[in-house]
């Protein structure tokens, strides 16, 4: 007969047992994500230009921030521009090349690796080719728009066309949702289809009834991992700027992100530009907990919308 100690002991060496399964999990949480994110809170109502011990200042950093640095607002629309039309962007395009592959009834494996290999290519690689392909002067695409009639922009050294060529780079990467996206299409099944057809369904009806509500999950899944990529740009942006302004064929020379007119400026920039360019630290981690609560707010949202941007079957 088991005594109140004894079923004590069982419930201890239970909670124990359960806690050694679970203390990798622990531990890289402590290490990776809590224990940095409260030193990014701590450092942010702290003078620290990592030489010399951080003194609290306050709220100097986040008013600062706010009300003095030029570069964050600009910084903080170009961002929320990039979340709400690239990551739309990428996903109608991913999902309608998706759709359309696998419609195709013979050579399919030469498309779907068509689709995908610009997903492959290196980040800067990749901007560097468009940024070529792009130049008002010298690049192919203005020229053949020239013989066609159609007004060339300037793309990226316009600021009213620099984000909209981000977003053709973005979307020229969307291989990756293509598979995703394929992935899901094919696991809809086919006697729904079947059903629909015999109700005398379109093609519009059967998207939003059948194919819509079957893929929802993926869909979600494609716009929330979209947004948190689209809030860390850095890469693209900061070369295009870079090599449309004739900045990075001499290292030397200084240069201010956001080229043109701030128009490719974002958050993650003003992170590096702060921290590691100025040695403002606590200024930079004021920016890193917008950019984080942000984060949080879309994918809290999105996922309280069940679909994302996309009301499945609604």
């Amino acid at each position: 007969m088991s005594t109140p100690y004894t079923l004590r002991a069982k419930h201890r060496r239970s909670a124990l047992r359960t806690l050694a399964f679970l203390s990798p999990w622990l531990i890289g949480f402590c290490v990776f994500f809590a224990y940095p994110l409260i030193s990014t809170v701590y450092f942010s109502f702290t003078h620290y230009d990592g030489f010399s011990p951080a003194t609290f200042s306050g709220l100097k950093n986040w008013s600062y921030v706010f009300n003095d640095y030029p570069l964050f607002w600009p910084a903080l629309r170009n961002t929320l521009w990039l979340v709400v039309v690239m990551v739309a962007c990428r996903v109608v395009f991913g999902l309608g090349i998706g759709m359309l592959i696998t419609k195709i009834k013979t050579g399919v494996g030469v498309f779907r690796t068509l689709f995908y290999l610009p997903y492959l290519a290196p980040p800067v690689a990749a901007t560097l080719g468009f940024v070529f392909l792009l130049n008002p002067g010298t690049g192919p695409v203005n020229s053949l728009l020239g013989d066609l009639g159609i007004p060339a922009p300037d793309w990226f050294t316009d600021p009213s066309w620099s984000k909209p060529a981000l977003t053709l780079l973005a979307v020229w990467g969307v291989g990756d949702l293509m598979v995703i996206f394929m992935a899901a299409l094919l696991d809809v099944p086919k006697e729904q289809y079947e059903a629909a057809d015999l109700d005398g369904a379109r093609a519009w009806h059967k998207f939003r009834y059948v194919t819509l509500p079957n893929i929802s999950p993926i869909v979600m899944f494609a716009v929330v991992t979209g947004v948190i990529q689209a809030m860390q740009s850095y890469t693209q942006p900061l070369v295009a700027g870079k090599v449309a302004s004739g900045v990075i064929g001499n290292s030397g020379q200084p240069f201010e992100p956001g080229y043109p007119d701030k128009s490719t400026l974002t958050l993650p920039q003003l992170v590096y530009n702060l921290g590691f360019q100025r040695f403002d630290y606590g200024s930079a981690c004021v920016v890193a907990l917008v950019l984080f609560a942000l984060s949080m707010a879309f994918t809290a949202l999105l996922m309280k919308r069940r679909g994302g941007l996309i009301q499945a079957g609604e």
